[in-house]
Parts: structure tokens; sequence; C-alpha cells
């Protein structure tokens, strides 16, 4: 099983990793709630364990925005918070469990795998569609208007990233992090450089433009 934990205290989070490693999961873990947005919506996970209480983008904000991202991973909130309120509240957001911190490992444990054995909301996407172009996520094949196009694997993570996230912008960040795994801004030009050879096969030759720039923001692709 597979499992991302979204802890920013480095005790609890090498705690419940390293635990769940003994039982013979892959776990990664993350302290900030952006990486996990991007992690999570990128990659395939069986359960995420999510922390309420994290910097900059917090657990319940996170969820959320996994859920309207159409991402049905089951998660479990971990927190201190423990009020009726408090659990209503973090449902209500898209998680699956609330546990509250203090815990015991074996129930942290066993709920993770009551989580894992839930049957999934949807069935996996293999097919992203804008417009007249789709991209078969099986085959690896891009065609538009019926036309089969030719992408570089590079090109075709970016296509598929942006997707993924039809009508929603991606900051240049984002797909620094989910294309090219960077995390932190190197100073290059390499976004730019692959969405204009983007444009160029999947834009050009048609009359309709899908991928569009928002100034000072990101790329966004419509249809």
């Amino acid at each position: 099983m597979r499992i991302l934990v979204v802890e920013d205290d480095r005790t609890t989070a090498d705690y419940i990793a390293d635990g769940l490693r003994r039982e013979g999961h892959a776990v990664d873990a993350l302290a900030q709630g952006r990486d996990a947005l991007v992690r999570a919506t990128t990659e395939d996970y069986d359960v995420l364990v999510v922390d309420r209480m994290l910097p900059g983008l917090d657990g319940l904000s996170l969820v959320k925005a996994l859920r309207a991202a159409r991402v049905a991973t089951p998660v479990l909130f971990l927190t201190s918070l423990g009020g009726v309120d408090d659990r209503i509240e973090g449902l209500n957001a898209g998680g699956d469990d609330y546990l509250v911190k203090p815990f015991a490992f074996g129930e942290l444990s066993a709920r993770v795998a009551a989580l894992a054995r839930r049957p999934r909301m949807q069935e996996a996407v293999t097919e992203l569609v804008a417009g007249d172009l789709r991209m078969d996520l099986l085959a690896r094949r891009v065609t538009r208007a019926g036309q089969e196009i030719d992408l570089l694997p590079r090109e075709f993570a970016l296509l598929e990233q942006l997707l993924r996230r039809k009508g929603r912008v991606l900051t240049r960040t984002m797909l620094l992090e989910s294309v090219w795994d960077i995390r932190f801004d190197p100073q290059t030009n390499v976004v730019e450089t692959h969405v204009s050879r983007l444009r160029a096969k999947i834009d050009k030759p048609f009359e309709t433009e899908l991928i569009k720039t928002v100034r000072g923001a990101g790329y966004r692709i419509e249809g």
C-alpha cells in the first residue's frame, strides 16, 4: 500500500512513517500543504494521512482542493482538534475518517487499512479531453480533430497536467514540481520553452487555441 503522510511536526511524521514502513507500506512524508496538493494530484496513493494544522495551506483546505480536483483518495485526518464540531468540519471538507492526537499507532494502522479496503468513489481516468483534443493515458496517445500528435515525454507530461486541471490556472512553480520534480525555482525558462513547443504542436495547426497564458499567474487549458 502507498501512503502519503502530511504532518509538519517532524517527530510525529517520522513516528507514523517508520511504523507504517515496518508494516511493509511505501510511505512519503511532506510537511507543507501545498507540496501535498501537488503530490496527491499527480501521483497515486491508497490513503492520505493529513494533519489539520499545516503551514501555508491547512489540512481542511488541502482536502477541499483535492476533492474539487476529483481526487478520491481516502483521507484520514490526524489532529489535536478533537471537538465534535471539529470532526464534523473535517468530514464535511471531504475527509473519510478522523483520529485525534495523542493516538495509539495500532489504531492509526487499523484505520488506514480500513480506508484502503473501501471502494474508490471513481474509476481511474484513462482519457483526458479538452474540446477536440484527446489524450489516451493507457496508449500514451494524443490526437486533435482525429489527427495524431507526436509529443516528447516532457511535452506529454506537461499536457497531462494541464488537462487534469482543465479550466484552472497552473503556476510555473506547480509545473516545475509536477513535471520536472524541481522543488525550488532554478530561474530557468524550461516551462516557457516547453509550453511554446506544445503550442506549436497542438494549437498552431488548428483554428482554436486551447492553451491560454494568464498574465502574471501561469497557464490554463480550455475546452
